[in-house]
């Protein structure tokens, strides 16, 4: 359990902040938070109505979930499940490749934002509707490339989806697009027959449900439909933009013509629930044998017939509302405040909202004003994603989808970032054709973050991390330490042991070795080289340069190499350790100056810095890294450090073999942060830093460098300073000793 926490533990800590949050709402609003579509709902969850404003899929859940416990109760299974899709979400881009603290950062919306927690504290339907897109992701992307069953549940969740909230039904479209281009299956006749099937079941599927609810519709009603809602909410849309001067109105169709001027409209929601909701409205007689419903809906055809660029230009706008940087709200848009913590009972004036509390919650409607004014001040104070980080991962996953970067057409990235931005946007245009909301955003919590995180995956390519090492020694230090010994028996080292990890450095390995000197500062210098699992003839070349050679049969990583140079160096008999690599990038010459801190009992701990040094930078990536990594190890460590990779080092060798070190790979922080943890004297000298000599650099993407880098910082920051520091005591002699305490 412990591995898994720790293995896990970017999301465990985005877990807990999204259990505290829940768990405070649940708390504040009692028994939940009840708004007039909350009233509608409960009040249809025995007669199903299917003509009323929503459709009925979200009274079938929750009807018995109020007959098991009430509306608590409810809230709190919509919390659980909002904390399921996290991980759920988490889960998946996992499967499909997603570096770990990527897969983390795409579940954190869902489980942080506090608009989303706010719903789910709501007697409402979203997340239910989160739920079904979760599945019907998982279902086309966990198991790779659909076959026609599952595209088959593809579709009944997805008739689900709309039976939930009606413009889910828009899903059809970007699923049918992925099924048709995964698996690259278009682009081969033979595969065609294949292709019509899958996509044939996913349709079928949507429709058996979407049919069977039009059948329960005209039941009903007497009449062919699926929603209530369709004429007054496309009335609302078009009522904004209508120029009644170019419109050829009758007498019916005229008395909907809002009265205010062009510019001076009301918004969607004022047309399409105020007005369109108001007995007296419109004014005057409706000509005979016709309804309000026939009217509405014969003038906002009229409208997008003679004005379809007003009304998508009006569509258009209120789509790319929703990633804006902050949330704000214009002021004929649904107010925000209704999805927000307030202090005070939301609509708790409303008689129809406390007799909705007392009847299905027991309790009148009430809010406990300490956890609400937490859940409040985080909200109110950036605890929600910004809509332009929202529309960058939308766009990435579209850029990957479209072939940008690392990934190959047959590894399924491309299509897997293609489906949750497509759905996206698809969802979102969809809602906002009829009307913005801050609480129609709400799934691009799901979608876009998990296109980002699969988008940025399949550009960087494979994750390249590795597990963290066992505890020294394990089997592979074992089996070289017993070759060591075999070829130079127990070793005798001099005082000073430069250690040089080396994996495939045939070519530049010579002249480090032929340009080491031989003593630094009186004592003699010996050379340890660490082959990391070489193909080549690093190992010979360093053994005929008069180097000691230890060879480890697998490759693990620099880390790995240099922890088992450490120890080796220092059982022995070395007092100090130097590290150095083995590409002809640092100058051996500066060793002088490297150990004299430590030799004048200044330092345990000395490390060159190319940023007060010399640096020859071949990579404008590298160069902002390195700064950026100096400044976020300032912060953790509470001292200015310029330099956190600089791989010319010195120190005592049983302060080297006292940190705890389990990295394989990105070890250059992981031993710093370490040392600096365990109270050692520590100092920066300017070196220079060269280009390599030889080769090319081992270290993968310079973006996924950087992630896994800062990804070892912080984690290593977390071990030492705020689980076990431990601070290093000091003999006379200058040697080193971790406490226990």
């Amino acid at each position: 359990m412990t591995h898994v926490l720790r293995k896990h533990w970017l999301l465990v800590v985005f877990l807990v902040a999204g259990t505290a949050l829940r768990v405070l709402a649940t708390i504040a609003y009692r028994p939940a938070i009840i708004y007039a579509d909350s009233v509608h709902y409960l009040a249809n969850m025995k007669e199903l109505k299917p003509d009323q404003l929503n459709p009925i899929g979200y009274d079938l859940v929750l009807r018995p979930l109020v007959d098991l416990g009430g509306l608590t109760f409810v809230v709190i299974v919509q919390h659980l499940v909002g904390l399921a899709l996290g991980v759920a979400l988490y889960a998946l881009a996992r499967r499909l490749g997603v570096y770990r603290w990527l897969a983390a950062l795409a579940a954190a919306p869902l489980l942080l934002d506090a608009y989303q927690v706010q719903i789910e504290q709501n007697i409402m339907a979203e997340t239910t509707f989160d739920a079904l897109l979760v599945g019907i992701l998982w279902l086309l992307l966990g198991w790779g490339v659909p076959g026609w069953k599952r595209a088959a549940a593809v579709g009944l969740l997805l008739g689900a989806a709309f039976a939930v909230r009606a413009i889910g039904m828009t899903l059809l479209l970007p699923v049918v697009l992925y099924l048709v281009v995964v698996g690259s299956a278009w682009r081969r006749r033979k595969d065609w027959p294949r292709l019509v099937l899958r996509t044939g079941a996913a349709v079928a599927g949507f429709l058996v449900v979407f049919g069977a609810y039009v059948g329960y519709f005209h039941a009903e009603t007497g009449r062919w439909g699926f929603t209530g809602a369709e004429n007054q909410v496309l009335y609302g849309r078009t009522a904004v933009v209508a120029d009644c001067s170019k419109l050829p109105l009758d007498a019916g169709t005229r008395l909907f013509c809002p009265t205010e001027p062009l510019g001076q409209r009301l918004g969607v929601d004022k047309y399409a629930h105020n007005h369109y909701g108001d007995p007296n409205w419109p004014p005057g007689p409706l000509p005979p044998g016709t309804t309000k419903q026939q009217l509405a809906t014969k003038f906002a055809k009229l409208v997008i017939a003679h004005q379809p660029l007003d009304v998508t230009k009006a569509a258009l706008t209120d789509f790319l509302k929703g990633f804006a940087p902050t949330r704000t709200t214009s002021p004929d848009d649904v107010p925000l405040e209704r999805w927000q913590f307030q202090l005070t009972y939301p609509n708790g004036s409303d008689q129809q909202t406390a007799d909705a509390a007392r009847q299905y919650g027991g309790t009148s409607p009430y809010v406990r004003h300490d956890p609400a004014a937490i859940l409040r001040a985080y909200q109110l104070n950036g605890g929600y994603t910004p809509g332009l980080a929202l529309g960058i991962a939308a766009l990435i996953g579209l850029a990957a989808a479209a072939g940008l970067g690392r990934a190959k057409r047959r590894s399924g990235l491309r299509a897997a970032a293609l489906l949750p931005a497509a759905a996206g946007i698809v969802l979102l245009l969809g809602s906002a054709a009829f009307e913005f909301s801050w609480r129609y955003q709400l799934p691009a919590l799901v979608f876009f973050p998990l296109a980002g995180a699969i988008g940025l995956t399949a550009m960087l390519g494979p994750d390249q991390a590795r597990p963290a090492l066992k505890a020294y020694p394990d089997d592979v230090d074992s089996k070289a330490l017993d070759d060591f010994r075999e070829r130079h028996g127990e070793p005798a080292f001099a005082p000073l042991v430069v250690v040089v990890a080396a994996y495939n450095e045939a070519g530049g390995i010579g002249p480090v070795l032929e340009n080491m000197p031989k003593t630094c500062a009186g004592l003699p210098v010996d050379v340890l080289v660490v082959v990391d699992g070489a193909q080549d003839d690093t190992a010979e070349i360093a053994a005929a340069a008069g180097a000691y050679v230890c060879n480890a049969a697998t490759n693990r990583g620099q880390g790995a190499a240099l922890r088992l140079g450490y120890q080796l160096a220092a059982q022995g008999g070395a007092q100090y350790v130097v590290t150095t690599d083995a590409d002809g990038q640092y100058d051996n010459s500066e060793l002088d100056v490297l150990m004299r801190p430590i030799l004048e009992g200044k330092a345990d701990f000395v490390t060159g810095s190319r940023r007060l040094g010399q640096e020859d930078a071949d990579s404008h990536l590298r160069w902002l890294g390195v700064r950026v990594f100096a400044v976020l190890a300032s912060i953790l460590t509470r001292r200015r450090l310029t330099d956190t990779s600089f791989g010319f080092r010195a120190m005592r060798a049983p302060l080297a073999c006292s940190v705890t070190l389990r990295e394989p790979q990105y070890q250059s922080s992981e031993l710093l942060l370490g040392v600096l943890a365990s109270g050692a004297r520590a100092v920066e000298l300017p070196m220079t830093m060269r280009r390599r000599g030889d080769g090319t650099s081992k270290k993968g993407p310079g973006l996924v460098y950087g992630a896994n880098y800062a990804r070892v910082m912080t984690t290593t920051w977390w071990r030492e300073y705020v689980l076990r520091r431990r601070p290093v005591l000091r003999t006379r002699t200058g040697r080193t000793a971790r406490t226990s305490g």
